[in-house]
């Protein structure tokens, strides 16, 4: 587990945007109406995760990660385990992905917090929300 996290960070501190990354190209058939973000696991956890998921939207692999694409901005108020790896505007550390599952409708997203909630469940992580977050406000 820590030497394919290892090997992530290694391969994402040496990319930048553009010096790389591979951007996860969407199909035409899919509209991203709220921007796109994805998450990534290593690729003995892709079939378990997809299988456990309700929903799943547009999923990518390599021969190390597989890749989920979600809402922008579903790293705010929460903490991904490791090694599960966010990446902002889908711009990833990998090598050829391809497109592996698509959704059954227009919206390329799986929803983010089952998807959270998965990848805690098969890294034996308990969830970790951010302070502030359902919390009860006194009046």
């Amino acid at each position: 587990m820590l030497r394919n996290l290892a090997t992530l960070l290694v391969r994402g501190g040496s990319r930048t945007r553009g010096h790389g990354l591979t951007r996860l190209e969407l199909p035409p058939s899919v509209v991203p109406t709220l921007g796109c973000d994805a998450v990534g696991v290593p690729a003995r956890h892709g079939f378990r995760m997809l299988g456990r998921l309700p929903r799943n939207g547009c999923v990518f692999a390599d021969t190390d990660w597989w890749w989920w694409i979600v809402p922008a901005g579903s790293d705010q108020e929460l903490t991904w385990p490791l090694p599960s790896h966010y990446a902002e505007g889908a711009c990833v550390p990998a090598v050829n992905p391809r497109l592996i599952r698509r959704p059954d409708d227009s919206s390329p997203y799986t929803p983010p917090i089952p998807l959270y909630l998965v990848a805690c469940q098969l890294t034996g992580t308990a969830p970790l929300w951010t302070a502030g977050v359902g919390s009860v406000r006194s009046a």
